[in-house]
């Protein structure tokens, strides 16, 4: 699974890189090293705008969303802490996920993630788990394939109250490989800079193309470090958090 990761990109840095074109400059995220499930993490993703008819041009639009989908059909928001992650497997015939799958991606930037690796502890000889921090070989931000989904409030009485939605997203994964596999058996899928559009065009509902666009982070050029187990309290965060360390 991806359960904590990294994301330290301004704001205005992802509107660039991502060719954003809907922005709102009080939604604002601070850096994140550690980034936990039902934290707000920053979201690429193609709407069309409010009140415009289903062929009206998407707009793509940066937002925060709620890490951890909570299905339209829930009945407590909670079930999101549940659900950071769809197996790429299995993600478009899951009820929670397919409909997202269908027409609501959008992707997650990320600098690396983090994962760990059951050892053996050299001074105690108990088995503990070593945190590793796995990220593309040259540094470049990671655009992670995710699914964003609306949940309705049904405490707030107006639909047009904006505390009435809540938007959330998951991360989709597949079988590690190269240096993520050497750590844990799964790993976040991304995507390409040139399948951006593809993916994130909600006309775009065909499956199988939809599959296809997915690969590996960094093409799988992977870098992966030992990192300090203060990571394993979501209440550290901090550059430090990326230190090496000696497992």
């Amino acid at each position: 699974m991806c359960g904590r990761y990294v994301s330290t990109r301004s704001p205005q840095d992802l509107v660039r890189l991502f060719q954003v074109t809907d922005w709102h400059a009080e939604e604002a995220l601070a850096p994140n090293w550690n980034v936990a499930p039902t934290n707000d993490v920053w979201a690429v993703l193609e709407r069309i705008p409010r009140g415009h008819d289903d062929g009206a041009p998407a707009g793509r639009q940066l937002r925060p969303l709620r890490w951890g989908l909570v299905p339209s059909w829930a009945k407590d928001v909670k079930v999101g802490a549940r659900m950071i992650n769809a197996r790429v497997e299995t993600v478009h015939e899951k009820p929670a996920y397919r409909r997202a799958f269908a027409k609501r991606r959008c992707l997650l930037p990320a600098d690396g993630f983090y994962e760990w690796q059951q050892i053996k502890d050299q001074d105690t000889g108990k088995a503990r788990k070593q945190p590793y921090f796995i990220h593309p070989e040259d540094d470049q931000l990671m655009a992670l394939a995710g699914l964003y989904e609306y949940w309705r409030d049904p405490a707030v009485k107006q639909d047009d109250d904006p505390a009435a939605w809540l938007m959330t997203c998951t991360i989709i994964t597949t079988e590690a490989a190269d240096a993520a596999g050497r750590v844990h058996p799964r790993m976040p899928l991304a995507l390409a800079e040139d399948h951006y559009d593809a993916w994130l065009d909600p006309a775009n509902q065909d499956a199988d193309e939809i599959r296809a666009l997915l690969g590996r982070p960094a093409d799988g050029h992977l870098d992966t470090r030992p990192v300090s187990t203060a990571v394993n309290s979501v209440r550290n965060n901090g550059q430090h958090l990326l230190d090496p360390v000696t497992p």
